[in-house]
């Protein structure tokens, strides 16, 4: 009976910590100075293993049917929403990283790593040693 008990604690355990660290789902992005939301990202893991996230909403409606004029190659002028503005992330333990993620008001792209504290999501985007740092909002 013991063994029983303990090896329901393993399991409970074991699925709280691997709920505890997935990315998968979606996310309210919050503006840096307002800090109100500024859009919505649904981060899925494609089939060939790696974590992508898209726009699904933008909350201005006046930037609902925008596009990425800053953007450079296959993104330049193509519509915001639908987006995939993180690319190529692969799990590493509790983090994500390897990909990259781009800024589509500046067209920028950085390197990536996110990682799930708590309820919330972080994302932080890379420049050689220079990096910025979000939290979003997971939506129910």
């Amino acid at each position: 009976m013991k063994r029983i008990g303990l090896s329901l604690i393993v399991i409970m355990f074991s699925i709280f910590t691997y709920a505890q660290t997935d990315v998968v789902g979606t996310w309210k992005t919050i503006d840096d100075e307002t800090g109100k939301e500024k859009s919505t990202v649904k981060i899925y893991k494609a089939t060939n293993g790696k974590y992508y996230g898209k726009i699904i909403d933008i909350t201005n409606p006046d930037k609902k049917n925008g596009v990425c004029e800053k953007c450079e190659g296959s993104k330049k002028n193509k519509p915001l929403m639908g987006m995939n503005i993180i690319e190529g992330l692969e799990k590493d333990g509790t983090d994500y990283s390897g990909g990259t993620i781009t800024n589509p008001e500046d067209g920028e792209v950085y390197t990536c790593t996110i990682w799930r504290e708590g309820e919330n999501l972080k994302v932080r985007g890379y420049i050689g040693w220079f990096y910025k740092t979000q939290t979003w909002i997971k939506v129910n």
